[in-house]
């Protein structure tokens, strides 16, 4: 494995961003009208259903990864195929315990959630899925850990347009649940295929204890977070699917996926650069400062501007849009939904420094208090407030990023402020749209033209609050894209 200089670094990354976020752009406009289609001729309960049997799989998911992935991504000297095969041994004995449990336990799961035999097929047929996706790790692992983002996305392009063309077409159809059970079957085999054609690895079996013991250090660590994680957001989906009717926990699926479709368009795309570039930059502080600045600029210059335009717009959307008045229960929870998103955008960057930088236990900390602040906090805004009590609870939750930056900045002096210029300018935005929907928010037409006036609004008030940030972050991507 090369080892990278700083140069080379920020022109792999920069490259990586456009390579990304414009294909990421195509799966999640495919997503997007996806999504759309299927909320249109999937009732809330089969919404539900896919929901909570998703969260189960990544449940038992999290239990077969001990951070050994992210172990290789962040440490400071080159891996080797001892390293890989140690990885990939480890990886598939957990993987295959855990998909043969979720096979045998199907039929129970089903009886606990009262599923039908589509509902434990679709359960089957994640836990297959999982397998399939765990054989794309090491493939993954060498492209990160070289930089090379542009080759990642291509495999997830042939998921997601495999997944939703059949998701569709079966829903149009009248397949209900097993939509979805065709679907992610699908997509788990082209998606493996297409991983090894883009990067083939020759899959090696062996185990190295120093190699293991090494890698712990740092895997242990970052896997716990991952499972305080699962405990925070999937189990407590399970525990909603348990004490709400489904179609409530179909109306929170619905306010959380589309609330947190900007973080998912622009985050996943930071996340999936910063942490191996910020790994190769930890020694290098003051550069680091300065690429964590730019990651929370950039986040929030976009994120903050499509939640805000989402949450004002959804009331109007949904009156318009033939068979959608049926989400209409969700609008409070989608609003609360897109504050949580809001600081996400700030605080998920900063952890993931952290945990580049190996101060893995710190995010640790915070994962904990995150937990036990969501399973206190969420049981009683439901009984006090209902099933929007869930976003309620989160939203005051996500305001710990005060937190998050105060501990950030004890190991890098960046400025947090940066975030600041996108906010005023997506509340100056959101003002004009609640002042100009009720005139023209009566038709879709009406809609796209209130969408594009605030775009105007905003990218023109970014200019006048940012433009010497915006100016030089331009300049550094046409100069490194050009090289």
């Amino acid at each position: 494995m090369e080892e990278l200089d700083i140069a080379t670094i920020t022109k792999r990354s920069i490259r990586g961003v456009l390579a990304l976020v414009s294909r990421t752009f195509l799966i999640q406009l495919v997503a997007f009208v996806t999504n759309f289609l299927l909320t249109i001729f999937l009732s809330p309960a089969t919404f539900g259903v896919y929901f909570v049997v998703s969260a189960a799989i990544n449940f038992l998911g999290y239990f077969s990864d001990i951070g050994l992935a992210a172990a290789l991504i962040q440490k400071k000297e080159e891996i080797t195929r001892e390293d890989l095969k140690t990885t990939f041994t480890i990886q598939q004995i957990m993987v295959v315990t855990v998909v043969v449990i979720a096979l045998v336990i199907s039929n129970w799961v089903g009886s606990f959630y009262k599923l039908n035999s589509d509902g434990v097929i679709l359960f089957q047929a994640l836990a297959i899925s999982f397998f399939l996706s765990s054989l794309k790790t090491i493939p993954s692992i060498i492209l990160e850990r070289k930089l090379f983002f542009q080759k990642l996305v291509i495999p997830q392009i042939v998921e997601t347009i495999v997944f939703s063309v059949i998701a569709v077409t079966l829903a149009i159809k009248g397949y209900g649940i097993a939509s979805f059970t065709y679907a992610v079957l699908a997509r788990g085999i082209t998606g493996l295929i297409t991983m090894y054609i883009v990067a083939p690895w020759k899959i090696g079996i062996g185990f190295s204890r120093q190699t293991a013991k090494k890698l712990l250090s740092f895997g242990v660590p970052f896997q716990l977070n991952s499972v305080l994680a699962l405990f925070k957001d999937d189990l407590l989906i399970v525990y909603l699917g348990k004490v709400l009717p489904i179609a409530q926990v179909g109306y929170i699926g619905f306010a959380q996926k589309w609330a947190f479709t900007p973080l998912r368009l622009i985050m996943d795309n930071v996340i999936r650069i910063t942490f191996p570039s910020f790994s190769r930059l930890q020694k290098e502080r003051d550069v680091l400062a300065k690429a964590i600045e730019k990651a929370v600029f950039a986040s929030s210059m976009f994120i903050f501007p499509s939640i805000v335009g989402l949450v004002t717009l959804a009331p109007y959307f949904i009156n318009v849009i033939p068979k959608y008045e049926k989400w209409e229960p969700a609008i409070l929870s989608l609003a609360f939904f897109g504050i949580n998103a809001a600081f996400s955008s700030i605080s998920t960057p900063l952890t993931n420094a952290l945990n580049a930088i190996g101060q893995i236990r710190k995010t640790l900390y915070l994962m904990i208090f995150w937990t036990i602040a969501t399973w206190v906090l969420t049981p009683i805004a439901i009984f006090l407030l209902g099933f929007n009590g869930v976003a309620i609870a989160s939203a005051v939750i996500s305001l710990s990023v005060v937190a998050v930056i105060l501990i950030m900045r004890r190991y890098v002096k960046f400025n947090p402020f940066i975030a600041g210029y996108p906010f005023l300018s997506a509340v100056i935005m959101g003002i004009f749209i609640l002042l100009i929907s009720p005139f023209l928010g009566a038709n879709l037409m009406g809609l796209f033209i209130i969408i594009f006036l605030a775009i105007v609004i905003y990218f023109l008030t970014m200019l006048i609050f940012a433009k010497q940030e915006i100016t030089s972050n331009l300049g550094l991507l046409i100069k490194n894209f050009k090289t």
